[in-house]
């Protein structure tokens, strides 16, 4: 027993030793450890100084501007678009600029401070009240730091829950705010129009106050008071001005004010290209095709900014900004005017005679067919009312009309594109009965006739195109025949009158035009939609299905002037710099003739010009047209149309389009025309080829003398 106490002890004792060792190792590391995350901590801090001296001392100067141009912003001022002149030079938008009253919103701005700064403004200067919405009014009301508390008074727990964003907490706040709150008077209503225009700008960013009207008075006073009043500046402005009136004016488009600054639908285009929300930029037509020409280039400024008061202390311009570019147009605008007093003289005879009574107006394009300049583009749109006749210029190009024969040429070419008629093949024309339809015919058909392509085109034959119908149909005309189902063939002859621009979009340096109206309106019995019946693609080859406008019109005839070579037409001759009278300098860019197709060989289109030549001068369908100072080609056109008889319902009134294209010389042609009369009653007093004359020989006195 004793032992194995002794035994125990000893082990014990032998345990203790050993643990007493361990501790003492432990212990005897720590001193080390300490020392060496003081080490550690010293070399970071030295490595701090080493790091501060060298930028106080090496990067100095650097730091110091930084500092410097924190406290200063960059502010841009609006620069005045473009002019835009006629052929001659004659302006026909220009600028009209105005003194103006401005402000610049510093970068932080409260309400309470937007609402002194406006009615320290309308102490000074006159100013018109805005038209302002009730949420206006109650915005400026609000603005007052007491009837704000007073407003929010009036919020239950429910209307300022913690879990609402401050936008829905101020909006439930705007819905306490009472009518007889925000009845002001005229002076509160200045006041609140100059809010709202500080209150939607953006900080450092000048903002219009008032920019018509201004008087030199009022410059003065504004001059001495731009130390009460930090971000008051006085200015110049700019506005569309029309010296020609209204001429062309539904071409030339229209520019947006300050107020409406940016469309809505494009805002997010014209921002990423650093436009800013309220610059003005072009809505319509030419002002927004050339808008990137038209824009200015901003001024700058240097704004230096109080650090502690965020005032703005200094202004310096950096940039005088530039001008934009001009553009001139190809349409000279005393010939413009000149053949719109041709059809307005013309026009004005077929409603004395009553023969416009239906009639939507009368449109004309003229151009020349090798380059695409658009000479002349003249709409007059007749008031179903009154009679009166007004600008439409617009409808040359979103207007359609079903032309008639004068696309006969296009029929044509899609016969020889497909192979089923090469040259001058002949064919016969004679009366088509197809079963359970009216007869379909020329106007002159009685009885079967031979006619070759030349003949087809100078006498307008119905049938010759049908034929072609037929053979693209893979059909041979007999009578009473019912015809297969072939609705790929409306695309076999659309296919050939896109090369030639009808049915497609022209290619013009103008937003919105008109694809044309091709006609889809039959179905299979499955309810597919389809091109049309097979009766329809007869009426599709002499140009009595679709419909075109003017302007596709227009690049028909052109193309076949022009040796098959469709080019796209353009209302704008070049881009132009400025004098250093900010008037018309020299030209920057020329618009180039831009190809947009061929069609034909030269022999197919000896053969429709020939036929075309003979139209007026073998004895063909404007054998009638008077003489003109040019030796011209061209193709009449008749589209049979009708309007609802409100007296007799099962008797439409018939109506007719009357067409005309033309080229001249026929040598070397420089000038196109396209006629559109539509809806008239009828076109035996050959209004289209009188016009048609006219308007070639007003062409030879304006350029050719």
């Amino acid at each position: 027993m004793k032992d194995t106490q002794k035994k125990s002890f000893q082990i014990n004792k032998k345990l203790l030793k050993k643990a007493t060792n361990k501790e003492g190792n432990r212990k005897s590391h720590i001193p080390f450890r300490l020392n060496f995350l003081f080490f550690i901590v010293f070399a970071l801090f030295v490595a701090l100084l080493v790091q501060l001296a060298y930028l106080q001392i090496a990067n100095g100067a650097y730091f110091e501007t930084k500092i410097e141009w924190s406290q200063k912003s960059v502010v841009q001022g609006n620069a005045p678009r473009g002019m835009i002149y006629d052929a001659q030079g004659e302006v026909l938008v220009g600028n009209q600029a105005n003194q103006a009253i401005i402000y610049t919103k510093k970068q932080t701005m409260k309400s309470q401070e937007m609402l002194e700064v406006s009615k320290k403004i309308v102490e000074l200067i006159a100013i018109e009240p805005d038209e302002l919405t009730p949420r206006d009014k109650k915005d400026f009301w609000l603005a007052d730091e007491a009837n704000l508390k007073e407003a929010q008074s009036r919020l239950s727990d429910k209307e300022t829950d913690t879990k609402l964003s401050n936008s829905q907490i101020y909006s439930n706040t705007v819905d306490k705010v009472t009518d007889e709150e925000i009845n002001f008077d005229e002076a509160t209503l200045k006041a609140a129009s100059v809010f709202k225009k500080i209150n939607g700008a953006y900080a450092m960013t000048p903002v219009y106050i008032k920019n018509k009207n201004v008087t030199t008075e009022e410059i003065a006073t504004i001059g001495e008071h731009t130390t009460d009043i930090p971000g008051i500046s006085t200015g110049m402005d700019w506005e569309r001005e029309y010296p020609r009136g209204e001429f062309m004016s539904s071409i030339l488009g229209i520019v947006s004010s300050e107020k409406t600054g940016l469309p809505e639908e494009e805002s997010e285009k014209y921002l990423a290209k650093g436009y800013a929300r309220n610059d003005r930029v072009g809505l319509s037509y030419l002002e927004k095709e050339y808008e990137s020409v038209l824009r200015g280039t901003k001024s700058q400024s240097e704004v230096v900014v109080n650090k502690e008061t965020n005032e703005i202390e200094s202004e310096t311009k950096t940039y005088e900004g530039e001008k934009g570019k001009n553009i001139v147009l190809t349409i000279d605008m005393e010939f413009q005017k000149k053949v719109e007093e041709i059809l307005r003289r013309h026009y004005s005879v077929l409603q004395g005679n009553g023969k416009a009574q239906y009639s939507e107006g009368v449109y004309a394009v003229v151009n020349d067919p090798k380059t695409g300049e658009i000479l002349a583009m003249v709409g007059l749109k007749r008031d179903q009312v009154t009679g009166e006749l007004s600008d439409d210029t617009l409808g040359t190009i979103n207007n359609v009309f079903t032309p008639g024969s004068s696309i006969k040429g296009a029929t044509i070419m899609a016969g020889y594109d497909n192979g089923v008629i090469s040259g001058n093949d002949t064919l016969v024309d004679e009366i088509i009965q197809l079963q359970g339809d009216p007869i379909k015919k020329s106007v002159f058909t009685y009885g079967p006739r031979s006619m070759t392509a030349i003949d087809a085109l100078r006498e307008s034959s119905n049938v010759y195109m049908m034929k072609i119908a037929f053979a693209l149909m893979g059909e041979t005309y007999s009578p009473n025949m019912t015809l297969g189902w072939h609705p790929e063939v409306f695309d076999t002859l659309r296919t050939t009158y896109e090369n030639f621009g009808l049915g497609t979009y022209t290619g013009i340096d103008l937003p919105g035009e008109s694809p044309g109206f091709v006609s889809r309106q039959n179905y299979t019995p499955d309810g597919n939609e389809v091109a049309g019946r097979m009766g329809n693609l007869l009426d599709l080859s002499y140009g009595n299905f679709d419909a075109y406008t003017p302007l596709q019109i227009a690049s028909y005839i052109s193309t076949i002037a022009n040796d098959g070579v469709r080019v796209a037409p353009h209302v704008v001759k070049g881009i132009y710099g400025n004098n250093e009278n900010g008037g018309l300098g020299q030209m920057e860019q020329k618009i180039t003739p831009k190809t947009l197709s061929t069609v034909g060989t030269p022999d197919q289109l000896a053969i429709i010009q020939e036929g075309m030549y003979q139209v007026i001068n073998g004895g063909g369908t404007a054998a009638s047209m008077p003489r003109t100072k040019y030796l011209a080609a061209g193709k009449t056109g008749t589209a049979e149309v009708s309007e609802a008889n409100p007296a007799d319902p099962n008797n439409p009134i018939s109506l007719v389009n009357s067409t005309m294209v033309a080229y001249a010389p026929v040598d070397d042609p420089k000038v196109a025309v396209t006629i559109i009369l539509p809806r008239i009653k009828d076109d035996k007093d050959h209004t289209n080829t009188s016009i048609t004359a006219e308007i070639l020989d007003a062409y030879y006195d304006f350029y050719e003398k």
